[in-house]
């Protein structure tokens, strides 16, 4: 009690505003205490949250783009775990691999679900299904067909298509980590082995491999192979199994075969199964995938996922996380404003009617100068185009093609050919948009009802212009020196054989063999220099003054 009086006594004697200061703080703490409700400070934290995150539709830089940034943020949210929501019919190797990479670093868990009942993990989703830490389906969906669809394709700015892969070797290795590369050199040790309908054995760890079942297309021959790790062969070839033509095909086939085998191998899923994937682009409904140790488990909704992902032990980075995923809060994040813009505009659709746009723009701007609206127009949906086309797999003899087009239209515009050159400027734009984007991967393709419309959008362009060329062509001179010949006016003064004439309101200096007077008709039969030669109308040819 005497402290507690000393310590007011002490306080009495600090300077007013001091003392205020003191007791303004002393009084925030008080507030601050009283609003914690009771016993705060000794509660548990709550169960977390599990991050929610779409891949609908095909694999593209702006999904790559926000998959990623979306794990890096949950990360930063110390989420619990990120599911993956998946239907895709495959799409662009680079994003795919980005996709990959971002997985196999990502500090939390990643689970993927196809699903809803009706979607599917074809092709690249294969590969990010194999990838993820949880791999699950609901039923009724499938996944498979991870055979390149396109092989050495070449001259793409936003990497090569999955399935046109083509990528260098320093490009072919697989993501960060000295795990995944050593399960990747194994995969494509695995790979190599297996050229001639024979699969590698993993004897060191099992000592025994099982040939796939008959129901999806596996050969039939339920074969094991000894603890020695001989390959094991199959008894019936599969119908279905692509054998590459050239060494460069080959080596598209053995890169995806060693990426997914790797993949498969560092999750402990079916690595077999993997590589008739790509090799005999089989697939699997998800009741037979998790038989088969492709995937963990079926769920038929988020809520169940999290019921049977409770409990797993996965690897994450270098150490092994048992999962706690039952009670955790669900959290949606969608793509925001700009991504979906991105995704909107780098669809090859969208990103070649920006082209045509932007090339029609800037052309009609050169037709008639200073009109402003359509060059300003055009510029915009040409850079905008020039941005989509940086990041799809492009091929530059489309691109050619596309330029010269444009360019015989401007041609036909300044130098008219009577349809000529508009024609073939129609036809080499119309097969510059067929050829522009350099890939046949699903979702990444260029809608054929879109070529034929621009093809006869060019067309009806090019006819227009070589009507106009045509009509114009019929009308007499209207102005210029070969206009004045034929024109006629009246004299406005003569002396001799020389004076002056009007004519087209204005006047000439005139010559003439015949007297004139002045008032007189004539009409123009020459032009000498800045002199007209001109002879008088007579009566009955007379015709009202022009001038």
């Amino acid at each position: 009690m005497h402290s507690l009086r000393s310590v007011v006594a002490s306080l009495g004697r600090l300077p007013r505003a001091l003392r205020l200061a003191v007791f303004t703080f002393m009084a925030l703490v008080g507030a601050v205490a009283l609003s914690m409700p009771p016993g705060s400070a000794q509660t548990e934290p709550g169960p977390g949250r599990a991050i929610v995150l779409d891949l609908d539709g095909a694999v593209t830089p702006a999904i790559a783009d926000y998959l990623t940034r979306e794990m890096r943020r949950a990360a930063d949210d110390d989420a619990r775990l990120i599911v993956i929501r998946m239907d895709t019919p495959g799409g662009l190797d680079a994003a795919m691999r980005d996709i990959i990479r971002a997985i196999l670093n990502s500090p939390v868990p990643v689970a993927t679900w196809v699903g809803p009942s009706g979607a599917r993990a074809a092709s690249a989703g294969t590969y990010i299904l194999y990838a993820s830490h949880v791999a699950a389906m609901a039923p009724g969906t499938n996944l498979g067909a991870a055979t390149p669809v396109q092989i050495g394709g070449g001259g793409g700015g936003g990497g090569s298509p999955f399935g046109g892969f083509g990528q260098d070797e320093d490009e072919g290795e697989a993501p960060a980590g000295e795990a995944m590369e050593e399960v990747a050199q194994d995969g494509g040790q695995a790979a190599d082995g297996a050229e001639n309908g024979a699969q590698a054995a993993d004897g060191a760890e099992n000592g025994a491999q099982a040939a796939n079942g008959a129901e999806n297309g596996a050969p039939a021959d339920g074969a094991t192979a000894a603890g020695n790790g001989e390959a094991a062969e199959d008894e019936a070839e599969p119908t279905r199994r692509f054998e590459p033509e050239t060494a460069a095909e080959a080596k598209v086939i053995h890169d995806a075969v060693a990426y997914i085998r790797g993949l498969a191998e560092l999750r402990d899923r079916n690595a077999d199964w993997a590589e008739r994937a790509v090799r005999e682009a089989v697939s699997l409904s998800a009741t037979a995938a998790a038989e088969q140790n492709v995937i963990d488990f079926t769920a038929t909704s988020l809520q169940v996922l999290l019921e049977r992902a409770d409990g797993m032990e996965v690897l994450v980075g270098e150490e092994t996380v048992t999962l706690a995923t039952v009670g955790l809060e669900i959290e949606e994040r969608e793509m925001g404003l700009l991504t979906q813009i991105l995704q909107i505009i780098t669809d090859p659709n969208v990103a070649l009617l920006l082209m045509v746009f932007g090339f029609y723009g800037i052309v009609f701007e050169i037709i008639n100068p200073g009109t402003l609206i359509p060059g300003t127009i055009g510029a915009i949906c040409l850079l905008t185009g020039f941005y989509a086309l940086a990041v799809l797999p492009v091929n530059i003899a489309g691109g050619a093609l596309m330029l010269l087009g444009v360019a015989l239209l401007v041609g036909e515009a300044f130098a008219p050919s009577f349809g000529v050159l508009g024609i073939g400027g129609a036809i080499a734009l119309t097969l510059g948009a067929a050829l522009l984007i350099d890939t046949d991967a699903p979702g990444i393709e260029i809608s054929w009802p879109i070529i034929g419309a621009i093809g006869v959008a060019s067309l009806a362009f090019a006819l227009m212009v070589a009507r106009l060329a045509q009509t114009s062509h019929r009308r007499s001179v209207a102005t210029g020196r070969e206009e004045l010949v034929g024109a006629e006016g009246r004299v406005v003064d003569w002396r001799g054989n020389t004076g002056g004439v009007h004519i087209h309101g204005e006047r000439w200096r005139a010559r003439s063999d015949a007297p004139l007077e002045k008032g007189d008709r004539v009409r123009v039969e020459r032009v000498d220099g800045l002199t007209l030669v001109v002879a008088p109308v007579s009566a009955s040819t007379e015709k009202p003054a022009t001038g």
